[in-house]
């Protein structure tokens, strides 16, 4: 596995619940809750994400393999991209959702293209379907960047969405080559992932718009616990289903898929030890295995064979578990989440497991992505009842801390004065600010050095190196390229040394590119750009 490390963690396990020992004084604010417009938005995208990724995954096997329900998975992998505009449009209009549509299908093509390339052997085709991939990363960074008003920068999206591509491609690689608990081990990684760029894009789509979600936030604790319970949920559903038709198969990954779910639980098991102490935690890990993870598998033996008598004696095994598990919640959430509502919940998750599997069975393969989607679909509203119940219960772990006010650093300049004013301190520089084809230039090394980032100039190479915190940015005198941490990126102009022997740049360019806010003012043009360090 050549797996990347992650741009930003997953909630640890661990820490479901806050350590006391980080908490600082708490906010003036009402009860915690899971319930709030901005969570629901975080939700909706752990769902949508989330699906994409393990869609995505079953799609590419599926067309390797020449599996009959090859053309089944994609299209269930379309209907996700499609099931994502009606959001789109209700925050960036229909232009927006059509933008979003035309980028996001096609990218899965390039995927499914990558795939027929592989399987031929043809690695010029291959090679062409990976750039095609890249074109997407940056093309849709793009959109993110723009959408969202710079609150996702267009470069970390773009960071999430290599990653994201390298996942997928990582865990059909793995499949391909044989390495089938290095492939799930990735899947894992990947699938964990979308869970961290839905937190990002809700706090960006939240932060631009916070009308629309009437001033709540998607990060409190509260919303963290759900996503996590979501993630655990949804995860334990997509390896339960797939584990149950690679069974019937009897698919050579089916082992390292036993090892994936078993890695799933002992991550539940940490999260209700978490919550409920180890006693808690071996209560729910008997429950969970016995008539549950176990059962499904003798379910599977038994539609295998044909035999109706052991599937009776299964499902009525399975029944005692939704008995067992919800009585389990009703009492740890000291009746926060109470029995018949967990039993409804539970009862509909098995029935929808085992309807995936007799309709994968009879062959009905779009019927089973249909009813697989619909029971991904539940395991949300799982996470979302279970958040609510231990918040309601626990309120005082989930209250959200005072986070000390950002201090925001403040830049003005103007066309054609030498003025360069940073937080009220005044420099001189020996040149200025001005407009060529429409476009305004800035000095690099004032404006570089004046917030903070080391200048180095390399004279042979015509190359001005900026170093800002942890990135690193390249341009090049004539260029209209640059790079960002080693990835080519468009500049829209050309780089260029002015009259008084200075390197300057597109002024929109380089305030993007490290998140700054800018403020034109037409009648004495005046720049000032501001940004919460």
């Amino acid at each position: 596995m050549k797996i990347k490390k992650l741009i930003a963690p997953v909630l640890s396990l661990s820490l479901l619940i806050p350590s006391m020992a980080q908490a600082a004084v708490p906010m003036p604010s009402p009860t915690p809750t899971v319930n709030t417009p901005a969570i629901e938005l975080r939700a909706s995208l752990d769902r949508l994400l989330s699906e994409h990724f393990a869609l995505a995954v079953s799609a590419m096997r599926t067309a390797y393999d020449g599996s009959k329900d090859a053309a089944a998975a994609y299209n269930a992998l379309d209907q996700n991209a499609l099931d994502m505009q009606p959001a789109i449009e209700s925050l960036y209009g229909k232009e927006g959702a059509a933008e979003f549509e035309r980028i996001f299908r096609a990218h899965n093509k390039y995927t499914d293209d990558l795939v027929k390339a592989t399987k031929a052997g043809d690695m010029t085709a291959r090679k062409k379907a990976e750039q095609q991939v890249e074109n997407f990363v940056e093309e849709f960074s793009t959109f993110l960047g723009k959408a969202t008003a710079g609150k996702l920068p267009q470069q970390t999206a773009e960071q999430v969405l290599r990653l994201h591509e390298d996942q997928v491609q990582e865990v059909f690689d793995d499949y391909v080559a044989g390495d089938y608990t290095g492939a799930y081990q990735a899947y894992r990684e990947g699938f964990n992932e979308m869970f961290t760029v839905s937190k990002a894009l809700s706090t960006a789509i939240t932060a631009q718009l916070p009308e629309k979600f009437n001033n709540t936030k998607p990060d409190t604790k509260a919303a963290d616990l759900r996503s996590a319970l979501n993630r655990l949920a949804a995860e334990h559903f997509a390896l339960s289903v797939l584990e149950m038709q690679k069974q019937y198969d009897n698919a050579k990954d089916y082992n390292a898929l036993i090892q994936a779910e078993a890695a799933n639980t002992a991550d539940f098991k940490a999260a209700i030890s978490s919550i409920y102490g180890q006693a808690g935690a071996d209560q729910f890990e008997k429950i969970w295995t016995e008539n549950h993870v176990n059962a499904q598998a003798d379910y599977v033996k038994a539609v295998q064979n044909n035999d109706q008598n052991a599937r009776q004696a299964v499902q009525k095994r399975i029944s005692q578990f939704t008995m067992d598990f919800a009585a389990f919640l009703d009492a740890a959430t000291a009746q926060k989440l109470p029995k018949d509502a967990a039993l409804a919940a539970l009862t509909q998750h098995e029935n929808q497991v085992q309807q995936v599997l007799d309709q994968y069975a009879a062959g009905s393969y779009t019927n089973a992505y249909q009813t697989n989607r619909a029971g991904y679909e539940l395991m949300f509203g799982v996470g979302q009842a279970l958040g609510n119940g231990i918040v309601s219960q626990m309120p005082d772990k989930f209250m959200d801390t005072a986070a000390p006010a950002p201090s925001v650093m403040t830049v003005w300049m103007k066309v054609n004065s030498k003025q360069l004013n940073i937080d009220s301190k005044t420099t001189m520089m020996d040149t200025t600010p001005f407009i060529w084809n429409n476009m305004t230039y800035i000095p690099l090394r004032f404006l570089s050095e004046g917030i903070g980032a080391d200048v180095k100039w390399d004279q042979k190479a015509q190359q001005v190196t900026v170093m800002a915190g942890k990135d690193t940015l390249k341009f090049w005198i004539g260029k209209d390229f640059m790079e960002v941490n080693g990835t080519k990126k468009q500049v829209g102009a050309k780089v260029f040394v002015n009259k008084d022997g200075r390197t300057v740049v597109p002024l929109r360019f380089i305030t993007e590119l490290l998140g700054w806010n800018v403020k034109w003012t037409q009648q004495d043009g005046s720049i000032t750009l501001t940004k919460a360090m």
